[in-house]
């Protein structure tokens, strides 16, 4: 026998089993849901030395996550200037993160055919992740996937969540990051088809009770 084995061990405290934290649907896609994945395929904007594009789109019963990408070619720029792109491009982060006064920033927007609008630039707003704190619909949300750079070339990826799904009609994404020479542009989808496709999203678990829409 040990010392240590002198000393009765203390019985753990009983501990009650925590609450799963369910984020809101304008928060974020649902966590078991299984989406209708629509391809899209289609450039946002491209030059010789910037592409930025919208790959597909993911639909749920709630709204769509639409997967973007971008890509930075080095062009003329000296050693200074591309230091100084590089540095931006990592450090002055994504419009939804600072709100609409860093109109520099990566933003992206929606207008839809029944005229409502939103933008990356106005989120989060206050109580954004409280079940309890409703937005005035449509909302946008820009989440980063992560980023590379090298002495050639600069790229990222982001998802974009629209809450809720959107009406029929024409629906104009559009983008903006004056701070990488990325002039406003956009391109028209069919809000009706990404309306329709949300019929074959599946349920992990189907006795839960199903979201609202």
């Amino acid at each position: 026998m040990t010392f240590f084995q002198d000393f009765p061990v203390p019985p753990r405290p009983a501990q009650p089993r925590a609450t799963r934290y369910i984020p809101p649907p304008w928060a974020g896609a649902p966590a078991h849901e299984l989406p209708v994945a629509v391809n899209l395929g289609r450039f946002l904007y491209l030059t010789p030395t910037v592409a930025l594009t919208l790959k597909s789109a993911d639909v749920y019963s709630t709204g769509c996550l639409f997967n973007v990408g971008w890509l930075f070619r080095r062009g003329g720029q000296d050693e200074d200037a591309w230091s100084d792109l590089h540095h931006a491009f990592f450090q002055s982060g994504m419009g939804h993160r600072h709100g609409g006064t860093q109109q520099n920033n990566l933003m992206f927007g929606v207008e839809l055919a029944d005229g409502s609008k939103a933008s990356t630039a106005h989120q989060p707003i206050p109580g954004f992740m409280e079940p309890a704190v409703e937005p005035e619909p449509p909302v946008l949300a820009l989440y980063g996937g992560g980023g590379s750079g090298g002495d050639d070339e600069l790229s990222g990826s982001g998802t974009l969540w629209l809450w809720p799904l959107p009406p029929a009609g024409d629906l104009r994404l559009v983008a903006q990051w004056t701070q990488f020479d990325l002039a406003e542009t956009s391109v028209m989808l069919d809000g009706g088809a990404l309306r329709d496709a949300a019929a074959g999203a599946q349920r992990f678990f189907p006795e839960e009770d199903t979201p609202e829409r």
